[in-house]
This record gives structure tokens, sequence and C-alpha cells, in this order.
């Protein structure tokens, strides 16, 4: 791995180079919050979808589990029918009264189970009528939030495409900021961005205070700043601190 460039800066071009880090990643995060909550809108919406489609192949699946159902209850009935008018047609030539009280039992029992298959076939087919209903609204569903994804993956495409050459060529600038500025700083620096709130890790001194925490800087303290000979940083959030001139030409 090709090692960071040797390059002795001062304490005052090192703070330069801080500050115009910060300054090119502040513009990098502007950009990204003109999509705003239009990415986390788009997965949410993309989601939902997914879960519908997903509810439908449930909703589906119990739909042909209604159908077998009523298909096998009424092969059942048919198959009762069947066997009662055998069981009648037998009891016209029983040489007993047993054989014929057996038969009207079996009988009894085939027409029981009728009575329980058309009850069984009466269930499905509410829950048929039912899941139907519910496919035919989830299958709207889909189509009215595919319309919604579809739209808002446009807005941010559109937002995407008008950005994304200038955050390109801030994050070079970024990168090639970086490759003068020695390791251990720029880590402190995205240490520091990353637990700001503000994403601020370099910070100017107003009005005698610190521009990220605006706690009151001693005037000794600010004396330092301005000299730059030493990277200052606020006793209190952990920024580190320039002076207001600090972006003007040499």
């Amino acid at each position: 791995m090709a090692k960071k460039e040797e390059q002795i800066l001062s304490v005052e071009d090192k703070l330069r180079a801080l500050y115009e880090l910060q300054t090119v990643d502040t513009k990098i995060d502007e950009l990204r919050i003109l999509a705003g909550e239009l990415p986390q809108e788009v997965k949410d919406m993309s989601d939902e979808v997914e879960g519908l489609k997903t509810r439908l192949v449930n909703i589906e699946n119990n739909i042909k589990e209604c159908e077998t159902g009523i298909s096998e209850h009424r092969v059942r009935i048919e198959n009762a029918n069947a066997a009662i008018s055998r069981y009648k047609e037998q009891q016209n030539n029983v040489r007993n009264n047993r054989e014929y009280d057996n038969l009207s039992k079996e009988i009894e029992y085939q027409e029981l189970d009728i009575e329980a298959s058309q009850r069984k076939i009466r269930n499905f087919t509410t829950e048929l009528e039912n899941y139907q209903s519910e496919k035919s609204k989830t299958i709207t569903d889909i189509e009215d939030r595919t319309v919604d994804l579809n739209q808002k993956r446009s807005e941010l495409d559109a937002i995407l495409s008008e950005t994304k050459e200038q955050t390109e060529k801030l994050m070079l600038r970024a990168a090639e900021l970086e490759k003068h500025i020695e390791d251990r700083l720029v880590t402190a620096f995205h240490r520091i961005r990353k637990n700001a709130r503000n994403g601020l890790a370099v910070v100017k001194v107003e009005r005698d205070s610190c521009g990220g925490c605006h706690s009151k800087i001693p005037a000794q303290r600010q004396l330092d700043i301005r000299l730059r000979k030493k990277i200052i940083v606020c006793e209190l959030c952990g920024r580190i601190l320039v002076d207001q001139e600090i972006d003007s030409k040499k």
C-alpha cells in the first residue's frame, strides 16, 4: 500500500488544511441534506411494498387451501350419497332385522358425514370470500404504494443526479486534503466530527466563544489561537479552534 506522501507543514498550514477539510465536508453534508428524508422514505416504502407482496402470497395460499377443502368435501358428499344409495338397495335384500339395522346405522353415519361436510363447505366458502376480498384490497394497496414509491424514487434520483457531480468533486478535494495532513490529525478530525451533533470538528472563535458549543474562551487562549503556533481544542466540546481570519489569504 502506498505510503502517505511526506510533507512537513507548519501548524498554521495544518490548521488551514483542517479548516478547509471541514468546509468541504460541511458542503458534502449540505448536499446530502438536500435529499432530506427521501432515502429513508424510499426504503420504508420499498419495505412496505415487499411486505404487501408477501401478504398477497400468503392470501393466495389460503385461497388455494379453501378451494381444496371445498373440493374435497364435495367429493366426500358425493361418495356418501353413493354409499347411502348402495346401503338402501342392500336393505331391500336383507335376511333379518339385524342386517337392516346395521345398514340403517351406516346410512345415518353417512348422512351425518354429509352434514359435517356441508358445514365445512359453508365455513370454507365464508373464509374464501373474506380472503378474496382481502386479496383484492391488497392488490390495490400494492398498486397504490408502488405508484407512490416510484414517485419518491424519481424525486430522489433527480436530487442525486443534480448533486452527484458536485459531491464527487468535493469528495476528491477532501481526499486530496487528507493526503497532506498527518494521520493522527485526520483520525482525530473524523472522531470529533462523528461525535459532534452538527458534524463540525473545526470551528471558529465567535464573540469570544467556541463556534461549536458556545462556551466562553479565555482571552489568553484566544491570543494563542490567533497566533496559530499550536493546535488548540475547546476544553468543553473538544472541537479544534481556529481564528476568524483562518480562511483569509496569506
